[in-house]
């Protein structure tokens, strides 16, 4: 069984004895956890199933016991490995056996993981760059419960200059308005733009992409981001 709680804080904290006992249950986590490591190590990408995976990142926040039970829980409740990663820290401490510093853990990978994809972006035509786009946005709001809208902010070269995140929520209390998506590119100095969601609008698209060529920036793509992939607007012929 995974311990009630986390065992170990980032901060140092001493560990909480797990349930088979301070010595058996470290002697018995110890192999199974060497094992795993080696396989990590050793085996290639695949060689992990994805609860293994959360298995052994949870080793740094649970020192001692099983977190196999706790890592199967997680993927049940969030359906995926992704859905964890992307799952909100409080939602994470409503299952039980999940902590701060389990939470933390977790959050620093789905943190770092973005950043990763991010990278593959910077500075590079995003319009030559599509498929590391995609993987960006959908690292980011593939696995959302909520919705999410942002418009990424493009200089004469199609680089990004500033990826803003307008809000989540419905469209509505999103508050997207085309004057103040517009706005803000002429105060970036943007030449075009790239409107982001996890649902269409196609009305609230037009009436954006309308205003930008008034003023002279162009929307490229609206680009709606799902569980199930994504969908360009402008390749249906919708902008």
């Amino acid at each position: 069984m995974p311990e009630a709680e986390d065992g170990f804080d980032f901060g140092g904290q001493a560990p909480v004895r797990s349930d088979a006992g301070p010595i058996a249950g470290k002697a018995a986590g110890d192999g199974h956890r060497a094992r795993l490591r080696e396989r990590l190590l050793t085996g290639g990408a695949e060689a992990l199933a994805d609860y293994e995976v959360l298995e052994y990142l949870l080793f740094a926040a649970i020192p001692r016991g099983d977190t196999k039970p706790l890592a199967k829980a997680l993927i049940a409740q969030f359906g995926s490995l992704a859905g964890v990663l992307n799952a909100d820290p409080k939602a994470l401490q409503r299952v039980k056996g999940v902590g701060e510093a389990s939470a933390a853990a977790i959050k620093s990978v789905a943190i770092a993981a973005r950043r990763m994809t991010r990278g593959e972006i910077i500075k590079k035509p995003v319009l030559g760059s599509w498929q590391a786009l995609i993987d960006y946005l959908t690292t980011d709001m593939a696995h959302l419960t909520v919705e999410r809208v942002r418009v990424l902010y493009l200089d004469t070269k199609n680089r990004l200059i500033d990826d803003h995140h307008v809000g989540d929520g419905s469209i509505d209390e999103a508050a997207i308005h085309p004057r103040e998506v517009i706005r803000r590119a002429m105060d970036l100095g943007a030449s075009a733009m790239i409107l982001v969601h996890n649902r269409a609008d196609i009305q609230i698209t037009q009436r954006i992409a309308e205003a930008g060529r008034l003023l002279g920036v162009t929307v490229h793509d609206h680009v709606i981001i799902g569980r199930e992939g994504h969908t360009s607007l402008r390749a249906k012929g919708l902008i």
